[in-house]
């Protein structure tokens, strides 16, 4: 790919949002589908959180099982201008967060990949997960739904370039499997020539 790998994860309502109408998210999946992302965070180089995210949440960003921590910790990364607080929990995690002020996706996939870091989990938020899926580099899609309905403006993806039903991003579907009531979806970009 001449960039890593990446994996776009979000959480959402059956009814697409990713929070309630005041910010809140917390949680929306149950027990079953939390424990899976941590997992897979475990399998990732590094996990990528825009600056709405690491401000709004305070995510740790570290990947926890029943025991603590994962042997393998995925390298925090956060996108964005905006500064994040010096008593921020991912400036804890045990690698050195990195942190990019350019929203160029391009060059910023470069310079992980220069740093090493091949396996890239994506998780936060709408706008972050939009920007790279609207670039085309989304390469798996990981969507966990729960059997709940929220309502509101705070869709769990936003603006990807789509204006008219023909721009629609086909996707194939890899699996789908339920994660106690939730369900995790599977998929990934189908390519431009047979997305139409």
């Amino acid at each position: 790919l001449g960039r890593p790998h990446v994996t776009v994860k979000w959480a959402q309502s059956l009814d697409g949002r990713a929070a309630a109408s005041d910010g809140t998210s917390k949680w929306i999946t149950g027990p079953a589908a939390r424990f899976d992302v941590h997992r897979r965070r475990a399998e990732a180089d590094a996990i990528v959180v825009g600056t709405g995210t690491a401000i709004a949440d305070d995510p740790a960003l570290t990947a926890r099982n029943d025991d603590g921590l994962f042997p393998h910790q995925p390298v925090p990364v956060v996108i964005g201008a905006r500064e994040v607080p010096a008593d921020a929990l991912l400036r804890q995690h045990p690698h050195a967060p990195l942190f990019y002020t350019s929203h160029d996706l391009t060059a910023t996939l470069v310079d992980l990949l220069d740093k090493g870091l091949h396996r890239v989990f994506v998780e936060g938020g709408p706008t972050l997960a939009s920007a790279f899926i609207a670039a085309g580099y989304a390469d798996r899609l990981l969507t966990y739904v729960a059997p709940t309905l929220l309502g509101g403006p705070r869709a769990a993806l936003t603006e990807m370039g789509v204006r008219t039903i023909t721009d629609q991003r086909r996707l194939d579907i890899e699996s789908i499997d339920r994660l106690g009531d939730d369900l995790l979806i599977v998929s990934h970009p189908r390519p431009e020539s047979e997305s139409h």
